[in-house]
């Protein structure tokens, strides 16, 4: 690590930026694009989320936060024992175990597990959130999102990330791009919503 000005980083999902996000509720950008603010029939049962690009796990937080049943998937071991901390903290906390209570965490790489036959169809919506490559144009990322590039090593290989994204959705597949990015893989999206510094594609399956 070569950033000994930044300290240590933890993965905190109980911030006041993470509340403020929730209070946005289900017609917020995400809960849109994800699809929760749609009404769903008891049978159906929650909305499960595969959060291919786990990252801290905000995104995946608030989506449980706001209903759905999240699988998160890291391939970093460092980063996933952040996740775990976070989660543990959720669970250990009695106004939000119920929320910590539908988040799974995989250590696992994304394409692979996307890819295993038992996983096709098997989520309703994929969520994916890949590091964009610094341009060096932009101002720096948060510090977080520095540690995390030189964790990581950065998403270099996210296109790769669209066709088992595909398969692996049910419904739909979620991407979470800066607002002046190509899309992933040079695929257009079947809709968009739109935000001021980034957008959601989403890829609408049949």
């Amino acid at each position: 690590m070569h950033r000994p000005q930044y300290g240590a980083i933890h993965a905190d999902w109980l911030t006041a930026d993470v509340s403020r996000r929730i209070g946005a509720g289900r017609k917020q950008a995400l809960g849109k694009a994800i699809g929760l603010h749609k009404p769903r029939k008891p049978e159906d049962g929650l909305l499960h989320v595969l959060d291919a690009t786990a990252g801290l796990g905000r995104d995946a937080y608030l989506m449980a936060a706001l209903g759905a049943r999240v699988t998160l998937v890291e391939r970093n071991p460092t980063v996933c024992a952040l996740l775990r901390d976070a989660l543990a903290r959720v669970l250990a906390t009695s106004a939000t175990q119920a929320i910590g209570e539908r988040i799974a965490i995989i250590e696992a790489d994304a394409c692979a597990f996307m890819a295993l036959a038992k996983n096709r169809a098997a989520f309703d919506v994929v969520h994916l959130d890949p590091m964009y490559p610094d341009d060096g144009k932009a101002a720096l990322p948060s510090k977080e999102m520095q540690i995390l590039r030189d964790l990581t090593g950065g998403d270099a290989d996210a296109d790769e990330l669209l066709a088992p994204a595909l398969l692996a959705a049910r419904h739909r597949v979620v991407v979470k791009r800066p607002s002046k990015a190509p899309p992933l893989a040079g695929v257009e999206p079947s809709l968009r919503f739109e935000g001021t510094q980034l957008r959601f594609d989403v890829y609408l399956r049949n």
